[in-house]
């Protein structure tokens, strides 16, 4: 993909949900429901579940999907989350979206098949986000190719940059 095929438009990404996440606070601190299965349709529901810690300055992707989407949780630290649609069928191609997320705004985003994304960590100290997609990693016992289109280790060769 050539930084020429695709001038970006900011807007909506159709099949991204982003939903700021309704936090209930108490003398013990807060709780933020991040899945329930009335909220996702079937085929979205979680496979599996990782947390992973990201260093301050440090970006994860951008990369894709062909086939999982990802259901992050961003409700520590500060980041700043990228989605691309770079999916030619869909009706939002060419869109992209940026999201200030994480403990100031706690946030749940659904990530569909095709659409690029990564995220910063844009804060002070490092922060956790959770993962819940709807694939295992690898397939079953791991016995399967990952299902990933990576771009964070190309420098110039596509229109996918995180500032």
């Amino acid at each position: 993909m050539e930084k020429s095929k695709i001038d970006w438009t900011d807007g909506p990404i159709e099949g991204c949900r982003i939903k700021q996440l309704d936090v209930h606070t108490d003398e013990r601190g807060w709780l933020a429901e991040v899945f329930r299965h009335d909220e996702l349709d079937d085929d979205l529901h979680p496979a599996m579940g990782y947390v992973s810690l990201t260093e301050v300055g440090v970006a994860r992707g951008p990369h894709a999907h062909r086939e999982q989407t990802d259901l992050f949780v961003f409700a520590s630290g500060a980041f700043r989350l990228y989605l691309w649609d770079a999916r030619e069928d869909s009706a939002t191609y060419g869109h992209r979206q940026t999201h200030d997320v994480g403990a100031e705004t706690p946030t749940r985003a659904v990530v569909p098949p095709g659409v690029v994304h990564g995220y910063r960590n844009t804060g002070d100290a490092p922060g956790l986000i959770v993962n819940c997609p709807n694939r295992l990693y690898a397939g079953e016992n791991r016995a399967e190719p990952v299902d990933e289109i990576r771009y964070e280790e190309r420098t110039s060769d596509h229109p996918f940059v995180m500032d």
